[in-house]
Protein backbone atom coordinates (compact mmCIF):
# COMPACT_ATOMS: atom_id res chain seq x y z
CA UNK A 1 0.00 0.00 0.00
CA UNK A 2 1.17 3.42 -0.80
CA UNK A 3 2.10 6.55 1.27
CA UNK A 4 -0.82 8.02 -0.51
CA UNK A 5 -3.51 5.19 0.02
CA UNK A 6 -2.55 5.29 3.59
CA UNK A 7 -3.48 9.51 3.99
CA UNK A 8 -6.57 8.92 2.29
CA UNK A 9 -7.81 6.04 4.60
CA UNK A 10 -6.94 7.98 7.60
CA UNK A 11 -8.85 10.96 6.04
CA UNK A 12 -11.65 8.79 5.97
CA UNK A 13 -11.57 7.84 9.50
CA UNK A 14 -11.02 10.35 11.52
CA UNK A 15 -10.55 14.20 9.71
CA UNK A 16 -7.93 15.22 13.25
CA UNK A 17 -5.90 12.85 12.83
CA UNK A 18 -4.78 13.58 9.19
CA UNK A 19 -4.65 17.40 9.81
CA UNK A 20 -3.39 17.37 13.31
CA UNK A 21 -4.19 17.13 17.08
CA UNK A 22 -6.99 19.59 17.86
CA UNK A 23 -6.73 21.37 21.36
CA UNK A 24 -10.08 21.19 23.46
CA UNK A 25 -11.08 23.54 25.97
CA UNK A 26 -10.70 22.70 29.63
CA UNK A 27 -12.61 25.04 31.02
CA UNK A 28 -16.80 25.73 30.28
CA UNK A 29 -17.15 28.88 28.43
CA UNK A 30 -18.46 31.74 30.04
CA UNK A 31 -19.72 34.75 28.80
CA UNK A 32 -19.10 38.58 29.53
CA UNK A 33 -20.25 40.41 31.41
CA UNK A 34 -20.88 44.44 31.07
CA UNK A 35 -21.61 47.15 33.49
CA UNK A 36 -21.71 44.67 36.10
CA UNK A 37 -25.53 45.50 37.62
CA UNK A 38 -24.76 49.18 37.78
CA UNK A 39 -25.85 51.26 40.62
CA UNK A 40 -28.88 52.58 41.60
CA UNK A 41 -30.51 55.71 40.98
CA UNK A 42 -29.63 58.98 42.28
CA UNK A 43 -33.46 60.63 42.06
CA UNK A 44 -32.26 63.64 40.35
CA UNK A 45 -34.38 66.58 39.30
CA UNK A 46 -37.18 68.79 40.09
CA UNK A 47 -38.72 67.85 43.30
CA UNK A 48 -41.72 70.88 44.05
CA UNK A 49 -42.75 72.95 40.77
CA UNK A 50 -44.33 76.07 39.85
CA UNK A 51 -46.66 77.21 41.96
CA UNK A 52 -46.67 74.77 44.87
CA UNK A 53 -45.71 75.77 48.57
CA UNK A 54 -42.52 75.13 50.19
CA UNK A 55 -41.44 75.61 53.83
CA UNK A 56 -37.99 76.52 54.78
CA UNK A 57 -35.46 74.25 54.10
CA UNK A 58 -37.85 71.97 51.18
CA UNK A 59 -35.57 70.69 48.55
CA UNK A 60 -36.63 72.30 45.11
CA UNK A 61 -34.22 70.35 42.83
CA UNK A 62 -31.61 67.92 43.23
CA UNK A 63 -29.34 68.49 40.22
CA UNK A 64 -25.62 67.45 39.69
CA UNK A 65 -23.74 70.67 38.26
CA UNK A 66 -25.42 73.97 37.93
CA UNK A 67 -28.60 73.18 35.17
CA UNK A 68 -30.60 75.68 37.83
CA UNK A 69 -29.53 78.49 39.46
CA UNK A 70 -30.60 79.86 42.72
CA UNK A 71 -32.40 83.20 42.61
CA UNK A 72 -34.25 84.93 45.08
CA UNK A 73 -34.95 83.29 48.46
CA UNK A 74 -33.65 80.13 47.87
CA UNK A 75 -29.85 79.02 48.48
CA UNK A 76 -27.52 75.94 47.30
CA UNK A 77 -25.73 73.08 48.82
CA UNK A 78 -22.18 72.19 48.64
CA UNK A 79 -23.93 68.90 45.80
CA UNK A 80 -25.79 71.40 43.78
CA UNK A 81 -29.00 70.73 45.62
CA UNK A 82 -30.76 74.01 45.74
CA UNK A 83 -33.56 74.38 48.75
CA UNK A 84 -36.06 77.04 50.06
CA UNK A 85 -34.77 79.17 52.54
CA UNK A 86 -38.36 81.04 53.78
CA UNK A 87 -41.71 79.90 53.21
CA UNK A 88 -43.46 80.42 50.48
CA UNK A 89 -44.54 79.70 46.50
CA UNK A 90 -41.67 78.44 43.90
CA UNK A 91 -40.94 80.36 40.58
CA UNK A 92 -39.14 78.97 38.10
CA UNK A 93 -37.28 81.74 35.51
CA UNK A 94 -35.19 82.51 33.01
CA UNK A 95 -32.32 85.78 32.58
CA UNK A 96 -29.90 86.99 30.15
CA UNK A 97 -26.18 85.14 31.07
CA UNK A 98 -23.41 86.45 28.54
CA UNK A 99 -24.36 85.30 25.04
CA UNK A 100 -27.36 82.50 26.56
CA UNK A 101 -29.93 82.34 29.00
CA UNK A 102 -29.81 81.31 32.53
CA UNK A 103 -32.46 79.01 34.71
CA UNK A 104 -33.14 80.35 37.11
CA UNK A 105 -35.15 78.79 40.76
CA UNK A 106 -36.76 81.00 43.13
CA UNK A 107 -39.28 81.67 46.18
CA UNK A 108 -41.90 84.63 46.41
CA UNK A 109 -44.07 85.03 49.65
CA UNK A 110 -47.13 86.19 47.74
CA UNK A 111 -49.13 83.27 45.60
CA UNK A 112 -49.17 86.27 42.00
CA UNK A 113 -45.78 87.11 42.67
CA UNK A 114 -43.43 87.00 39.16
CA UNK A 115 -39.95 86.82 39.35
CA UNK A 116 -37.30 88.41 38.65
CA UNK A 117 -38.76 91.29 40.65
CA UNK A 118 -38.89 94.37 39.71
CA UNK A 119 -37.05 96.08 43.03
CA UNK A 120 -37.40 99.97 41.14
CA UNK A 121 -41.35 99.96 41.04
CA UNK A 122 -41.95 97.25 43.80
CA UNK A 123 -39.08 97.42 46.14
CA UNK A 124 -36.36 94.81 47.56
CA UNK A 125 -38.42 91.57 48.48
CA UNK A 126 -37.92 91.28 52.53
CA UNK A 127 -38.92 88.28 54.59
CA UNK A 128 -38.89 88.93 58.42
CA UNK A 129 -39.25 85.52 59.98
CA UNK A 130 -42.38 85.24 60.61
CA UNK A 131 -45.41 82.67 59.77
CA UNK A 132 -49.29 83.02 59.93
CA UNK A 133 -49.57 79.11 60.77
CA UNK A 134 -53.68 80.04 60.62
CA UNK A 135 -53.36 80.84 56.86
CA UNK A 136 -54.70 77.93 54.01
CA UNK A 137 -50.85 77.93 52.55
CA UNK A 138 -49.51 76.20 55.88
CA UNK A 139 -52.64 74.62 56.64
CA UNK A 140 -52.38 72.91 52.91
CA UNK A 141 -48.33 72.46 53.21
CA UNK A 142 -48.46 70.06 56.33
CA UNK A 143 -51.58 68.13 55.84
Amino acid sequence: MSFLTRCIDLAKRSPFTFLGAVRTATKRAGGTVHNHGGSPGKRLGVKKFSDQFVLPGNIIVRQRGTLFHPGQHVKMGRDHTIYATVPGFVRFYKEKHMRGERKYVGVVLERGDKLPRDEATRGRSRFCGMVDRNSPEFSLSTS
